[in-house]
């Protein structure tokens, strides 16, 4: 380190170093990346590369509430600043990109069961044209039969049915 006098100047000793808010913000963010975590499933935490000590912390956290869940946050943060939160933040990315693809096939497969109840036969052509194992024969019968149970009030077993056979054939 130069002395204030010579070459140098007093900004130049304190270029490198954070200010103080600098150092909040960072330490929010780490915070806010804990919070990301605790919202994830446990099943999608146990896939991410977490220190053990970091790891207990969320479990730990999951059955909290109010203010103990607050404390718990912030321990989780202070953990942060120790991990590789870089990567931690995209594997969180990867794994809710991963959850809305799937729930955009949900959707897909609901609207197409929706569309064959209502007697919908261009996407009957459609599912024809996309999956090679459709079974026309017996998705029209699925269909008849959720239609019977509607007019009849009963619970829809065969609605739900459909909904799985759509399911096999998109996996």
């Amino acid at each position: 380190m130069k002395k204030f006098g010579e070459e140098g100047t007093y900004e130049d000793e304190w270029e490198f170093e954070k200010s103080k808010s600098q150092i909040k913000r960072e330490l929010l963010a780490l915070k806010d990346l804990g919070k990301d975590l605790l919202n994830l499933p446990i099943k999608d935490i146990e896939k991410l590369k977490l220190s053990e000590r970091l790891h207990e912390a969320l479990v730990k956290a999951q059955g909290m509430t109010k203010g103990a869940l607050k404390r718990q946050i912030g321990t989780i943060g202070g953990l942060m600043v120790h991990e590789d939160y870089d990567e931690i933040k995209l594997s969180i990315d990867r794994i809710k990109q991963q959850h809305n693809g799937e729930v955009k096939k949900f959707h897909q497969l609901e609207l197409w069961r929706d569309q064959l109840l209502v007697g919908d036969n261009d996407v009957m052509t459609v599912l024809r044209n996309q999956f090679e194992d459709f079974d026309i024969q017996h998705v029209r019968q699925l269909v008849r039969n959720a239609n019977k149970e509607t007019e009849q009030e009963k619970p829809q077993k065969s609605a739900r049915i459909l909904f799985k056979y759509l399911q096999e054939l998109n996996s």
